[in-house]
């Protein structure tokens, strides 16, 4: 079954971006793209969502523990 996690080898701030990248199976760059164009008109929206998801989203090295 796959999970979503935040990865720690494609890692620029948190990893958030390239666990998505990981999990929708297309270039973490891309997801990062899209984020930098959807914080312009949705800033406050966007940031809330990926500090949620720093909390929330476990990291590769974790989710491989449990």
């Amino acid at each position: 079954m796959k999970r979503l996690t935040r990865t720690t080898e494609d890692r620029k701030l948190a990893g958030v971006c390239g666990g998505l990248g990981e999990y929708f199976n297309i270039d973490p760059t891309l997801v990062r793209i899209i984020a930098a164009i959807l914080f312009i008109p949705f800033s406050a929206l966007v940031a809330i969502l990926y500090i949620a998801a720093i909390f929330l989203v476990p990291n590769d090295t974790e989710a491989d523990q449990a």
